[in-house]
């Protein structure tokens, strides 16, 4: 696992690859299987991106990993969230005794899902003041996620819990991509009009303060990020590297991987945009990027919620892949010539 700055940008130069020839099985069966080609639309395309990432000609998700990461942020204390940084623990108690939103999401998904809590009696530093984490804590966090991948997953899907991490999402997002703070502030918990105009404020501070790393995306994720998001890039490192294809959550999900985007052009090729929240700037975050999302059902949760709602969407397009019977074997008349 990266120790320092310089292996963390080595792993990002060395980034594991599709598998072509997977993809090109599983697409030879699919253009056999009883309909007209392209007919099923993207769940097609989701069996082959699942397949070039499994390597497999017949995917499965017969272990699937839900990964939810929670952290504290010191620029709470600039007036950007509706409710106290004290709620992060205990929505993480919340989780533990099943009654949260993504416990029940993951259920029905038929999903395993892990909490990791990352010193949340220890917010990082105030962006608007000093750098949110030193080298040491942010390539921690990163280990951390990166270690709650199993080898095995046959996908991984991340998500978060933290007072103020939209804020900081924010943060992240415009000093990567510009724009105004406005672009990118959205209610988040709740904030009223007042609460947007702190967000973008303490946005616009952040960047001013570190403006001369914003061309080194990875020093961005460090000084505006926060721990479970760098712990979220960490496990999206870590599934590329097993060749694990991987759904993104919401707005913070996205902006966590992006520092990470911005440093390697192509490691978001094993990810999938799972759902576009009703957070302000996440669709013009999508954009960027360059992911489509699956699901747009006005979700702002948080929690890995809008992940854990699409896999379903996943096992019915592994469904029609592995259990339609092709033309020959149900006697059907193909298209003719």
């Amino acid at each position: 696992m990266p120790q320092t700055h310089e292996d963390l940008s080595k792993y990002l130069a060395d980034l594991a690859k599709p598998n072509h020839d997977a993809r090109d099985a599983a697409k030879a069966r699919n253009d056999m299987l009883t309909k007209p080609q392209g007919a099923l639309g993207k769940l097609e395309e989701l069996t082959l991106w699942l397949a070039s990432w499994q390597g497999r000609e017949v995917p499965k998700l017969d272990k699937v990993q839900v990964l939810v990461f929670a952290g504290n942020h010191g620029v709470v204390e600039q007036g950007v969230s509706a409710f106290p940084s004290a709620v992060t623990e205990q929505m993480v108690g919340n989780f533990a005794s099943g009654g949260a939103a993504i416990n029940q999401l993951c259920q029905v998904a038929g999903a395993e899902l892990s909490v990791l809590a990352l010193e949340l009696d220890r917010p990082t530093a105030d962006f608007t003041k000093k750098p949110a984490m030193e080298w040491p804590e942010f390539l921690d966090a990163v280990r951390q996620g990166m270690a709650q991948v199993h080898d095995d997953a046959d996908l991984v899907c991340i998500g978060e819990m933290g007072i103020g991490n939209t804020t900081v999402a924010a943060a992240l997002a415009h000093a990567l991509y510009g724009g105004r703070p406005e672009d990118w502030v959205g209610r988040g918990t709740g904030v009223d009009d007042a609460g947007l105009v702190r967000k973008a404020t303490a946005i616009s501070a952040g960047r001013t303060l570190h403006a001369d790393i914003l061309d080194q995306p990875l020093e961005v994720a460090r000084c505006l990020g926060g721990r479970e998001l760098a712990a979220m890039a960490g496990a999206a490192l870590a599934a590329r590297r097993a060749g694990i294809p991987l759904l993104i959550d919401g707005f913070v999900a996205g902006a966590a991987l992006a520092p990470f985007a911005c440093a390697a052009d192509d490691f978001l090729d094993h990810c999938w945009a799972a759902h576009v929240s009703a957070e302000a700037g996440h669709g013009r975050l999508l954009t960027k990027i360059g992911l489509v999302p699956l699901l747009d059902l006005g979700m702002r949760l948080g929690e890995g919620s809008g992940a854990a709602t699409a896999i379903p969407l996943l096992r019915a397009a592994l469904a029609t892949h592995a259990g339609m019977a092709s033309f020959a074997d149900a006697g059907v008349a193909e298209k003719s010539d």
